[in-house]
């Protein structure tokens, strides 16, 4: 059984911890960085593996893929991108009026700090480590 996370538990996870939170073997995890393109997660300085909340949704969504729904690598790859690519709508074609009158939850609101969040920190590790490599 998969374990969830909640967004205000950590802003990152080492490899181990991901490990046991998907389920599955680091080994297993660092297979799936080569062959999904939207899983790479951060180094820090020491050179370890940094998993965001993005990249543990996206690992989580990946077992489900393969192991509940009985993906192949390739199958579980397509479905990835595919729920991955810009939508046909583009944002200039969307009325104002439908805009303006589209109510906001606070949940959508706390997922997208959530992501602002989680971008910030990597770029901050970024930064760290190239900062500490000098």
């Amino acid at each position: 059984m998969v374990k969830r996370v909640t967004t205000a538990a950590k802003l990152y996870y080492r490899i181990g911890e991901v490990a046991e939170l998907v389920g599955v073997q680091t080994h297993v995890l660092r297979y799936w960085e080569s062959e999904f393109g939207s899983i790479r997660p951060q180094k820090s300085a020491s050179g370890q593996r940094v998993y965001s909340h993005k990249d543990l949704e996206r690992l989580q969504r990946v077992k489900r893929l393969l192991h509940d729904e009985g993906y192949t690598i390739a199958g579980a790859r397509k479905k990835v991108r595919a729920a991955a690519s810009p939508q046909a709508t583009s944002p200039s074609k969307v009325p104002t009026q439908e805009v303006a009158a589209r109510p906001v939850s606070s949940e959508a609101l706390l997922v997208d700090l959530c992501e602002l969040r989680d971008m910030i920190s990597a770029e901050l590790l970024a930064l760290e480590a190239s900062s500490s490599k000098t």
